[in-house]
């Protein structure tokens, strides 16, 4: 059957097309110069319209797309519509029946997927919106018209909905599934450690998101949470102790790990690893090399000895060295230098030694050639991080042939190499499972080494527990930005947050809260505590009052209760603990560094040296060329990383806490403090 264009209908709507012709399960639409066919599973409604004179023809396509036939005898069009469009019904009926499967069997494959008794994962989410994607796709009717049809209507609007509110149907659906296993487990998570779980901890551990980040706060049970993570994938029997790797970034946390795994869980196949053990392990695996980790990673005398006594021999054979490091102390690091042979100043070597151990452990995890590391920095510092990058080219020269000698690796190189065996499939995971303590403090090259693991295997999930309001160690290659990137970096996941605190009362945690919240980039979360604490648990007070607040201490202070005694510096230690014993012999007072004292607590804090200047907390962001050029970029708020060694500083105390400020100058952060409310006060 045809239909055609007047002629002078066809002169007078000058449009390509003048002729249709229906087909088997189709229409021609054609004119002159051109042709078009239309199937009918391409058809999403037929107009049938009249003009003033003439019909008009219109075939609407999916995206709004339109064909139109202009100029035919409006009788006629009404005849040839009427037959096109019970041809079309007709097999629209037909086609709708085989839609109606095709949708019943993918109702029943989400039913199936969503009515396990597990979690359900975004990335499980993901693959069933791709499975109802592929199931449109295959259906011989446009999906827009599948709503006419009533065999199919249910099961389509089931499918839609799964693809415009997915999140949001997971969400409820694992809501649900939580408040079950919560109800149905409840004697786990009562037991599972010395006290009971909370509700975020016990969401936490059950989340079952294949990467999850929890943040928490200080003294929110952050180790508690990891334990009792790897307790439920026991219990529920989704892995074998030996299937469970927990990572730590020290020895003493590691060791701390696994007693309290073995206390509380009673099991013995779950370990806890140093990203330096683990990297050892993988060679060890993957390699026919077994190799040693230098004595000169753990012996911080023997690790500044060697460098100082090279240093020492080149400033003494080579003028042009000697002179490249006289302009190097004076310019960067702005100290008095001796007139003469300055590398013979005992005080001047150890303070450059704890620099030079930091440089030459910068450029070994950089990893590359000096051409790769000049080529690399930013072009304003590349000529003087070029002059840098030579003088310490000697000492790092020394420092690889003392690791030959000795025929071992440091940390770095193990990294280096269990990433290698990673990348060329030399060595397979073992593990289902991997939890990672105290993210924030990750590096780029651990981040690497974690990376390759994962990625090794998309069944893998990651469980990982941080706190970006503690990260504290980006001299040492720490970035923060692996936290806040977290989901980008491994895919589909989830954030979560531990909103009570067991440590700090409430009035501590208002005002260190506020305090490292006043940068705009850190993650917002709750930290609620349950002791309210009153306004005199954080006080400012004069620099010279340590003596007098010592007193005053002694007075109620039990001996069972720490005082934790802070500083931004080593060198910053009070005098006056040279003489606690015997002048407060009941205190039980220990004087750390800031950085040292993350994951302590006391009952008390008194954080000194809040001054302005050189040794002045915030210290004075200055950085060397080879820090510029080696490290991630400082963060675009002023002092980040100082603000956040605060908030570790606050955090340590449960009951009270003292800052000393400087008389004359104190530092910038008092007056920012007292602005949120923290009363000073001229005597304890």
């Amino acid at each position: 059957m045809e239909l055609k264009s007047t002629s002078f209908g066809k002169h007078l709507a000058q449009h390509p097309y003048n002729r249709v012709r229906l087909l088997h399960a189709g229409v021609e639409v054609s004119g002159d110069k051109h042709q078009y066919l239309i199937p009918f599973n391409q058809i999403v409604a037929i107009h049938c319209k009249r003009g003033i004179v003439w019909g008009e023809l219109e075939f609407v396509l999916p995206q709004d797309k339109v064909v139109r036939l202009h100029g035919t005898e409006w009788q006629e069009t009404q005849r040839f519509h009427h037959y096109l469009q019970k041809a079309w019904q007709e097999w629209s009926r037909e086609m709708s029946g085989i839609c109606a499967t095709v949708l019943h069997q993918q109702i029943t494959a989400i039913e199936q997927a969503t009515s396990r008794d597990s979690w359900f994962a975004l990335h499980q989410l993901a693959a069933l919106q791709e499975s109802i994607r592929e199931a449109f796709a295959a259906l011989p009717l446009p999906v827009t018209r599948l709503d006419e049809f009533e065999p199919c209507r249910a099961s389509y609007h089931r499918c839609l909905a799964w693809l415009e509110q997915g999140p949001a149907m997971v969400a409820q659906r694992n809501q649900q599934w939580s408040e079950k296993m919560l109800i149905a487990h409840q004697d786990f998570f009562n037991t599972v450690e010395s006290s009971p779980l909370n509700l975020a901890q016990s969401r936490a551990v059950i989340n079952g998101e294949n990467a999850l980040l929890v943040l928490a706060g200080a003294g929110s049970g952050k180790t508690s949470v990891l334990v009792a993570r790897a307790g439920w994938l026991l219990r529920r029997q989704e892995a074998l102790p030996e299937q469970i790797l927990m990572l730590a970034f020290g020895r003493q946390v590691a060791r701390e790990m696994d007693e309290r795994i073995r206390s509380r869980l009673q099991v013995d196949g779950v370990k806890a690893w140093t990203f330096h053990a683990l990297a050892l392990f993988i060679i060890r695996q993957g390699s026919k090399k077994a190799p040693v980790v230098s004595a000169l990673e753990t012996d911080t005398l023997a690790r500044r000895k060697l460098l100082v006594a090279h240093w020492r021999e080149q400033c003494a054979q080579k003028k042009a060295q000697a002179k490249g490091w006289r302009q190097w102390i004076a310019d960067e690091l702005g100290w008095e230098i001796p007139a003469d042979d300055f590398w013979h100043d005992e005080r001047l070597a150890q303070r450059l030694a704890v620099r030079i151990e930091r440089w030459i452990g910068l450029l070994r995890m950089h990893g590359g050639s000096q051409a790769q590391m000049i080529e690399q920095a930013p072009e304003e510092i590349r000529d003087l991080f070029t002059k840098r990058v030579r003088l310490l080219a000697p000492l790092l020269k020394a420092w690889k042939q003392a690791l030959k000698d000795e025929g071992a690796v440091d940390f770095s190189g193990l990294i280096h190499q269990a990433v290698d065996i990673l990348q060329k499939g030399r060595f397979i995971s073992p593990w289902k499972h991997i939890l990672v303590d105290e993210y924030q403090d990750i590096s780029p090259q651990r981040a690497r080494l974690l990376d390759a693991l994962y990625q090794q295997n998309r069944r893998t999930s990651l469980f990982a527990v941080g706190d970006d309001w503690q990260s504290i160690y980006r001299f040492s290659g720490a970035e923060l930005a692996l936290t806040t990137s977290f989901g980008e970096r491994f895919g589909a996941g989830a954030l979560c947050a531990l909103d009570t605190t067991y440590r700090f009362n409430q009035r501590i945690g208002e005002v260190a809260n506020a305090f490292v919240l006043q940068n705009p980039h850190q993650l917002k979360k709750p930290l609620n505590s349950l002791a309210k604490g009153t306004k005199k648990s954080v006080m400012i007070l004069p620099g010279d009052a340590l003596d007098a607040l010592l007193d005053k201490l002694s007075g109620y202070a039990r001996p069972d209760e720490r005082i934790l005694v802070l500083a931004r510096y080593h060198y910053l230690r009070p005098a006056q603990l040279d003489k606690a014993a015997t002048r407060w012999p009941t205190l039980n007072l220990d004087f750390m560094t800031i950085h040292g004292s993350k994951g302590q607590q006391a009952q008390y804090v008194i954080i000194l040296g809040l001054a302005q200047g050189k040794d002045g907390f915030p210290a004075p962001a200055r950085e060397s060329v080879i820090e510029q050029a080696l490290l991630p970029l400082p963060e675009d708020f002023p002092d980040a990383e100082e603000r956040r060694l605060l908030y570790v500083a606050l955090t340590r105390a449960k009951e009270q806490v003292w800052l000393l400020a400087d008389n004359e100058h104190p530092s910038p952060f008092i007056d920012e403090l007292a602005r949120l409310g923290v009363p000073k006060a001229k005597k304890p």
